[in-house]
């Protein structure tokens, strides 16, 4: 079923929306539709597609993956323990 939603965006964000849609042929409805679809389920992890992909590489099935803020604090480790 679908329900009209509105939203309340600054004039020149509405403008350049519709241009980015209208470019690649799909309409604004379309574009946000897409965009709500990437959200997470409140069950998912939160882990950002990038640090999906490089901790499906990393880990190969081993375990639960780390949380995004997990990942950033091993790299300031990291970057903290290089430039000592």
């Amino acid at each position: 079923m679908q329900t009209k939603l509105t939203l309340r965006l600054e004039e020149r964000l509405i403008v350049r929306a519709k241009a980015w849609a209208r470019r690649r042929g799909i309409s604004l409805s379309e574009t946000v539709t897409t965009l709500f679809e990437q959200l997470p389920a409140p069950s998912e992890p939160t882990l950002t597609p990038w640090t999906q992909k490089l901790v499906g590489i990393a880990a190969r099935g081993k375990g639960r993956p780390p949380s995004d803020a997990g990942v950033r604090r091993a790299r300031l480790d990291r970057l903290a323990e290089k430039h000592r």
